[in-house]
């Protein structure tokens, strides 16, 4: 038996306000395409169809559109669970009537597993599905004590080895929507809980002949080579720019052992992060056969510039975040002159502050022309308290919060 593995589509979801329904149409008709040319006798969908349980119609319709093609147009049966990016309740509607059209939304199961069976020349494979499984929600459905994710995946999972042995089933898939603890994360994802207690052993999964996950944004395996996250539809984050996204090929042999492949997604629009100064990444965007990629600039730039963010879109017109690196750099470097130094005038306190944002001291003429201001407004010699010291520290020392914000409106003044 052959099936294709993919899951955490998310669609309807934008990266820094802009909306990636275009780029995830263009994924998805490649994961098509590999259903055809492969002929493969099930896509299985492990959770995340959606990015949130209420997605927008266009979200929705392209999702409809691509389970049409699948089941109705090409008679591939889809077998998919929700995710906790998903309504299970609104993602499973329709289900019963849905499973005569070879689309199957496996939902929560409190009468006892009831699988998906698909028959090849070798006999049957049973396919259970265990949507995103909350402590809370399975302490209701199951009406069971349990306390954490693991103890939930551990008492499900013995229920489907229970199911599967009386009813002879050996070759059996489990589609399960979980963390396994110890696998690589993204920024992407969000977190199922605090302090740790989503994670789940790897262990309840190795009975099964194969076990398609979701959850994890990163194409991996875990314990074994049978147990594993196909990873996202595309790149979420910038954390996850130098990842490759696919879609796991899995054909099953009589026996239940499996050989898997990953297809690559070429993405229509990369996400990328650039590093370097302003004028060299402006003067590289001229041989950037990709200069359309969603991307993240790190300038390596210690000096004021002027509107950076604007100059790199003429150029780049997707570029979509910048960070100061060099400067954030230097000024982390550099000790703080002023804390600690309470008493001191006013033309100290601002050649203190001036060599710490430029790096260099005021020259002998610049110093003249600020004496001469300072005694016509009569504070040459006015000395500083622990206030005033406070508020000049707090604006020569931004933090990483206030220097994001400062990018964002791509406007910087040079004292």
């Amino acid at each position: 038996m052959k099936f294709l593995h993919t899951s955490d589509w998310h669609i309807g979801r934008q990266f820094h306000h802009v909306s990636l329904l275009e780029d995830q149409r263009h994924a998805l008709q490649q994961l098509v395409a590999y259903a055809l040319a492969e002929q493969v006798d099930a896509v299985l969908i492990a959770g995340d169809l959606y990015d949130r349980a209420i997605p927008p119609v266009e979200a929705i319709n392209l999702v409809d559109e691509t389970l049409h093609t699948l089941s109705i147009e090409h008679n591939i049966p889809v077998i998919l669970i929700a995710g906790n990016h998903d309504s299970h309740e609104r993602l499973g509607f329709g289900a019963r009537q849905l499973a005569h059209s070879k689309l199957h939304i496996i939902g929560f199961q409190p009468d006892g597993p009831q699988p998906v069976l698909l028959d090849d020349p070798h006999g049957t494979v049973a396919i259970y599905g265990l949507p995103y499984s909350d402590p809370v929600l399975i302490r209701d459905v199951y009406r069971c004590s349990v306390s954490s994710h693991d103890a939930a995946i551990a008492l499900l999972c013995q229920q489907i080895q229970q199911h599967a042995s009386a009813q002879q089933h050996p070759r059996t898939v489990v589609l399960s929507h979980c963390f396994i603890g110890g696998s690589t994360l993204s920024d992407s994802e969000r977190p199922l809980s605090v302090g740790g207690s989503e994670q789940v052993a790897a262990s309840h999964f190795l009975p099964f002949s194969y076990s398609a996950l979701g959850h994890l944004h990163a194409p991996q395996r875990r314990d074994a080579d049978h147990i594993r996250y196909s990873g996202s539809l595309l790149k979420y984050s910038f954390s996850e720019s130098s990842q490759h996204k696919s879609v796991t090929l899995v054909e099953m042999d009589a026996n239940g052992a499996c050989q898997i492949r990953l297809l690559p997604l070429q993405a229509l629009r990369d996400v990328r992060v650039i590093s370097g100064s302003l004028t060299a990444l402006i003067e590289a965007s001229a041989h950037d056969p990709q200069a359309d990629d969603y991307l993240l600039a790190r300038l390596s730039d210690t000096s004021a510039l002027l509107d950076p963010m604007n100059r790199l879109r003429a150029v780049y017109p997707n570029i979509l975040a910048l960070e100061r690196t060099g400067l954030m750099a230097q000024q982390q470097a550099r000790p703080n002159p002023l804390l600690n130094r309470p008493g001191h005038s006013t033309l100290a306190m601002f050649s203190d502050f001036y060599q710490q944002l430029q790096g260099e001291p005021l020259d002998n003429k610049q110093k003249a022309l600020l004496e001469q201001i300072l005694d016509a407004s009569g504070t040459a010699s006015v000395a500083t308290g622990a206030n005033t010291m406070a508020d000049t520290t707090a604006v020569s020392t931004p933090t990483h919060s206030q220097a994001s914000a400062s990018e964002a409106n791509s406007t910087e003044f040079n004292p």
